[in-house]
């Protein structure tokens, strides 16, 4: 039998020198930040890591592990407000979603948002893992709290969870500047009973640092890849729910991922246990 090289082996993380969680949160944790995405092929990808081993550590989740399977539920109102707002590029943006860092189990409710210069800003709740996937009354108290200071005319009751989102991450920091990177692989989105899944010849890379361009930007930009708007959660509502208008998220998905309907509803539904929904191996 034959097994796929892990993301690690493909981007040769083991050449990068290592840093610890609380080393890249305490040079790089950027709730409020500028991001930029881009979708690499793996070769580019791998070239990329090469030209940041000087400048980048490569988180180290202990025992050597370099990667996390990423889980994230998103929620959204009945109109799907959180999705029209990033389709329409609205000025109050705003995204609402547990994630299960599933190796570890640990588990958080955050709520990004958009301030008026156009930055991300992220605010996180660590919560139990077995509440992952629901918003709990301590979870909706804290979305009620971040949105209204926000400006965002949403609260937490009317809200369900419409979309999983999976996939598996690597990340990079550049300790002396405060910037990351992150390289996703294996990035499929679910709703119901159908799935998308990324080309997996592709990486989704995005760098996350202050307003100007940073040295990942810049060697990406030389490769000739230019950033594209993409958002995991705005990409599966897309392509999975049907009679949504067409819009130029569905037109970029559609050349880099790929949909599936499944006969029968997939064995581990939205509201599943954590411990039955962590990817296998």
């Amino acid at each position: 039998m034959t097994f796929a090289p892990s993301l690690a082996t493909r981007l040769g993380l083991a050449e990068l020198r290592c840093a610890t969680l609380a080393e890249v949160d305490a040079a790089a944790a950027l709730q409020h930040r500028v991001d930029r995405k881009y979708l690499v092929p793996f070769d580019r990808a791998r070239r990329l890591v090469a030209r940041l081993a000087d400048s980048h550590h490569v988180l180290d989740l202990g025992d050597g592990r370099r990667t996390t399977s990423y889980l994230s539920t998103y929620f959204d109102t009945p109109e799907l407000g959180s999705w029209r707002a990033h389709v329409q590029q609205r000025r109050r943006r705003w995204k609402i979603r547990t994630r299960l860092y599933a190796e570890d189990g640990l588990c958080r409710v955050e709520v990004k948002t958009k301030d008026g210069r156009g930055a991300t800003v992220k605010h996180a709740l660590r919560i139990p893992a077995a509440e992952y996937g629901e918003l709990t009354a301590l979870a909706a108290e804290f979305v009620d709290d971040v949105l209204e200071r926000a400006g965002v005319p949403v609260t937490a009751g009317e809200l369900s969870p419409v979309t999983e989102v999976r996939y598996v991450r690597a990340a990079l920091a550049d300790l002396g500047h405060g910037s990351r990177v992150t390289l996703d692989s294996a990035l499929s989105c679910r709703r119901d009973d159908r799935t998308a899944a990324l080309d997996p010849g592709y990486v989704l890379i995005e760098t996350k640092g202050a307003a100007g361009p940073a040295l990942a930007d810049r060697l990406l930009l030389g490769m000739g890849v230019r950033p594209v708007s993409l958002s995991k959660y705005v990409v599966g509502q897309s392509l999975l729910t049907p009679g949504l208008p067409d819009n130029d998220v569905r037109r970029l998905a559609r050349a880099h991922f790929t949909t599936e309907a499944h006969p029968a509803p997939l064995s581990a539904p939205l509201s599943a246990p954590f411990s039955e929904r962590i990817p296998a191996a």
